[in-house]
C-alpha cells in the first residue's frame, strides 16, 4: 500500500549570521511514513521542527537534502494539490473580506462550478458551526473564530490528505471538542490526517500513529498500540467495603494499597498478577468493586522522557554552504 505521506532523509538547514552565515539545522534526517486513512499526530517543544517540516511537505520551503511524497507523489507535483487540504498554525486572510467571500474566492482556484462553490462554501462553514458571523469581515473575527475559518478552507477541496498545524491553537474548550470530532469524522471517511499538536492528551486520544520530533530528530514513532513503552505495568484495583483483617492479609501480597475515602481503597497490583482472581478472592471477603485500570505510560511520559534523552546539546550542523533552493527561510518552529 502507498503511503500517505512518506519522507526519506528529509534535512533542512537554514543560513544563520550577518557576516558569515553558518547553516542551522531545523530537521536533521526525517524518516517517517504515514498509512493512508490514519490519524498521525507530529509532536515535538517549541522549535523541534515541526513547522518546518509542513512547510517542507507544501513546498513553502525546499529542502537541503532528502525528499518527500505526498500519495505517492513528489510534493511538487501540482496534480497533487487538488487533493490536499492544508492549515498553517497562523493563518493570515484577507480580512476585508467575509468568510463565505473568502471560501468563495479559494472555491474559485479550484475552479469549481458555481452552483458546487454555493454548496461547498456553505457546508463547510455549518460544518465548523460559523452561523450568521459568515457575513462579517474577518477583521471581526476572534483568533479561535478565524482557526475555524482556516479548517474550513482546508476542508474546502474535500482533500485526501489534510495537513494540519497546531489545528487547536486558539480554541475554547467546545471549539477543541467540535475539532477532534470532526478529526474522527474524517478518520471515518477514510481520510489521512497528519497534525502538529502540543496537547498531548489530543494526541493520544485521537492518534492512530505519533512521531515526537526533538531539535530537529526523531525521538520515536510508531503505533501507540505498538510502543513498548505502553505496555501494562501494573493493574489498578479499586475496591470498597474490604474488612480490616483482609486488607491486612492483602498488604504483604502486593505493591501498595492506598486509602482514598471512606472505605474505599486503591490496591496497586503487579503487572503479572491477574485480577480476575484478585476480584474473586476479595469478593468472596465481602468487598465491591469499583474500578480496574491498568497502569501504563501515557504519551506525555513517553513524550518528556524521548526529549529529554535527546540532550541539551546544539544541533547538528553541517560545514557545507546552505544551498538557496526556494522562497525565504519560513519558520524553523
Amino acid at each position: 500500500m502507498t503511503p500517505a505521506i512518506r519522507t526519506r532523509e528529509l534535512t533542512k538547514d537554514f543560513p544563520v549570521g550577518f557576516w558569515r552565515p553558518r547553516p542551522y539545522r531545523a530537521l536533521d534526517r526525517l524518516s517517517i511514513e504515514v498509512a493512508p486513512g490514519d490519524v498521525f499526530g507530529f509532536l515535538g517543544p517549541n522549535g523541534a521542527g515541526k513547522t518546518t517540516t509542513l512547510k517542507l511537505l507544501m513546498q513553502l520551503v525546499f529542502p537541503t537534502s532528502g525528499d518527500a511524497e505526498i500519495l505517492g507523489r513528489p510534493v511538487g507535483d501540482v496534480g497533487i494539490r487538488r487533493r490536499i487540504g492544508y492549515l498553517p498554525e497562523n493563518p493570515y486572510f484577507y480580512d476585508h473580506l467575509t468568510a463565505e467571500e473568502l471560501l468563495g474566492y479559494y472555491a474559485r482556484l479550484f475552479r469549481m462550478a458555481p452552483v458546487e462553490r454555493r454548496q461547498r462554501v456553505t457546508a463547510v462553514l455549518d460544518r465548523l458551526g460559523i452561523g450568521a458571523e459568515r457575513r462579517l469581515q474577518l477583521r471581526k473575527f476572534s483568533k479561535g473564530m478565524l482557526q475555524r475559518v482556516g479548517l474550513a478552507q482546508a476542508l474546502l477541496n474535500e482533500p485526501e490528505v489534510i495537513v494540519l498545524d497546531e489545528p487547536m491553537s486558539g480554541l475554547d474548550p467546545l471549539g477543541r471538542r467540535d475539532v477532534r470530532a470532526l478529526i474522527l469524522e474524517l478518520r471515518d471517511q477514510g481520510r489521512t490526517v497528519f497534525f502538529s499538536s502540543h496537547i498531548l492528551s489530543d494526541a493520544e486520544a485521537l492518534c492512530s500513529q505519533v512521531a515526537i520530533l526533538a531539535k530537529g530528530r526523531l525521538a520515536a514513532a510508531g503505533r501507540l498500540s505498538d510502543l513498548q513503552e505502553f505496555a501494562v505495568h501494573g493493574w489498578e484495583l479499586v475496591v470498597s467495603g474490604v474488612p480490616p483483617h483482609v486488607l491486612d492479609r492483602v498488604r504483604s501480597r502486593v505493591r501498595s494499597v492506598t486509602a482514598i475515602t471512606g472505605d474505599r481503597y486503591a490496591i496497586d497490583l503487579p503487572a503479572d498478577a491477574r485480577p480476575e482472581q484478585w476480584l474473586a478472592e476479595l469478593a468472596a471477603a465481602g468487598a465491591t468493586l469499583v474500578a480496574l485500570n491498568p497502569i501504563r505510560e501515557t504519551l506525555e511520559d513517553l513524550f518528556v522522557r524521548r526529549v529529554s534523552e535527546m540532550g541539551d546539546g546544539g544541533r547538528p550542523a553541517t560545514a557545507t554552504r546552505v544551498p538557496r533552493r526556494g522562497p525565504g527561510p519560513g519558520s524553523a518552529a
